[in-house]
């Protein structure tokens, strides 16, 4: 891998991860493209540069966090069914990094998108604030949220889906789902460079960093556009854009 190609797939991640596309999908898919061998090593690059896009929220959200002891708390109860769920199945779920896989993912993601629009189009929301978020839907949206260690699921995707279900408005959906990120990927690229921090060299190092610094600049980006997005749209387009990503990929990937 290049620094350029290192510069790729952190705009790449950086834009995708608080969208509901799938970045970990997206990362596979555009490594399959620049024909990137997924090795053990590039798949923890694609996961350690999603702290990056951690940062990101960090950044745009830190008085919330350094404010709101009660988020926090209903942020980490809502990390613990991923959490528990990554360290058992760890060795399953990184068998999972398939380019077919992530285009089905992608495309049952997108279905899925459009049917519960269509299906919330009439009920209206419950929760209008982060702070109304009970304990019970955190976890419950945690719950959900783990069905997106499957690449191509997409954790945004889920967790914002997830809390539309549950009652939550769009925006506090997304800015929960934004939040939920924080543990769960700290937890996850921890324990990934973790069990693998010896298939590393210098030079893996060096692009981390660089794919790092893009990650977090375009995180930022993506975060701002969508929230500017869903004050005035559905995230119909976006199950569109799953569907056809992945037919896409399905037709012309080896």
């Amino acid at each position: 891998m290049t620094a350029f190609d290192a510069i790729i797939l952190g705009i790449v991640e950086g834009l995708s991860e608080f969208l509901p596309i799938s970045s970990t999908g997206h990362l596979i898919l555009a490594s399959a493209v620049m024909k990137l061998k997924q090795s053990e090593a590039h798949k923890v690059f694609e996961v350690t540069i999603q702290l990056g896009a951690m940062l990101a929220v960090v950044h745009i959200y830190r008085k919330q966090l350094f404010s709101r002891i009660d988020l926090l708390k209903k942020v980490c109860f809502g990390f613990l069914p991923t959490g528990v769920l990554g360290y058992l199945l760890y060795k399953l779920v990184k068998s999972f990094f398939q380019p077919s896989l992530v285009s089905y993912m992608l495309i049952a993601g997108g279905i899925a998108f459009i049917v519960i629009e269509l299906w919330m189009k009439n009920r209206p929301a419950t929760t209008h604030t982060l702070e109304e978020i009970s304990y019970r839907q955190a976890f419950s949206i945690g719950v959900i949220q783990s069905l997106s260690m499957i690449p191509g699921v997409s954790r945004s995707g889920a967790t914002i889906m997830g809390g539309l279900v549950l009652g939550l408005d769009r925006k506090d959906a997304a800015e929960f789902s934004f939040l939920l990120a924080l543990p769960t990927m700290l937890a996850a690229t921890c324990y990934d460079v973790y069990k693998n921090y010896a298939v590393f060299h210098v030079g893996d190092w060096q692009n981390i960093v660089v794919g790092f610094i893009t990650s977090f600049v375009f995180a930022v980006i993506g975060i701002k556009a969508l929230l500017k997005f869903i004050t005035s749209h559905t995230f119909i387009p976006f199950g569109v854009y799953r569907i056809v990503v992945g037919l896409l990929f399905l037709l012309f990937l080896p």
